[in-house]
């Protein structure tokens, strides 16, 4: 009789054990699904908010300085190679602004010393359609010159003269300065359904490297 219950037991108890082992995996399933997902959130989020490296497609080609009654004076000429999708938005229509960051330091400033200059200059390019010519302004003017066409808008756009960048009385005697040019095309600038995609486009990251030129009048 002992050996038939122990039979009987038997079958039950391993019953019992495989429903929870059973239950143990059932448990487990939605915590490694869980983190599956998080693994792929997280990378995604990751790729997102990942800076994306300018494309180094505009150049600060010269740049130079001159005193006029006391004041300095900055030309430079500047080369725009626009992406191929900068160019279409523009000839659809969209206004391109580029910004022309200048700061003045001395040569041999510390990374924690304040420019004398730090300022952004803002021009922009558009296509009009009724009259089929290109406008270059200064920002934040709103009248400009009309090209008729895009290659000498664009040429016209990296032509900068004239910009004060200060007195010369608040260079110290006896120290050398240099003017920092960097130029960008401002996304920020962009129609607001264009700027998730310019955000990740590599196409428009474009501006140029830091460039140096001494400061002399």
């Amino acid at each position: 009789m002992k050996d038939t219950q122990a039979q009987m037991q038997t079958p039950l108890a391993s019953t019992r054990a495989n429903r929870n082992r059973a239950r143990a995996r059932g448990q487990k399933r939605p915590i490694i699904h869980l983190l599956i997902r998080a693994l792929v959130l997280l990378s995604v989020f990751s790729a997102l908010s990942a800076p994306i490296p300018a494309s180094a497609d505009f150049k600060v080609l010269e740049a130079s300085t001159r005193l006029e009654d006391d004041h300095f004076m900055l030309d430079a000429r500047i080369d725009y190679r626009f992406s191929d999708k900068a160019l279409e938005a523009l000839s659809n229509g969209v206004p391109l602004t580029l910004v022309v960051h200048v700061r003045v330091r001395p040569d041999k400033a510390r990374l924690w010393t304040d420019s004398l200059v730090d300022q952004s200059f803002r021009y922009r390019i558009r296509f009009k359609p009724l009259s089929e010519s290109y406008l270059v302004t200064q920002l934040p003017g709103t009248d400009g010159r009309s090209y008729v066409s895009r290659d000498a808008a664009i040429d016209a756009l990296g032509d900068i003269r004239d910009l004060h960048l200060l007195d010369r009385g608040r260079l110290e005697p006896g120290i050398d300065y240099q003017v920092q040019i960097r130029v960008s095309l401002d996304v920020e600038r962009l129609p607001l359904p264009l700027r998730p995609t310019a955000y990740l486009h590599p196409a428009w990251k474009q501006a140029s490297d830091w460039t140096r030129w001494p400061l002399r009048p």
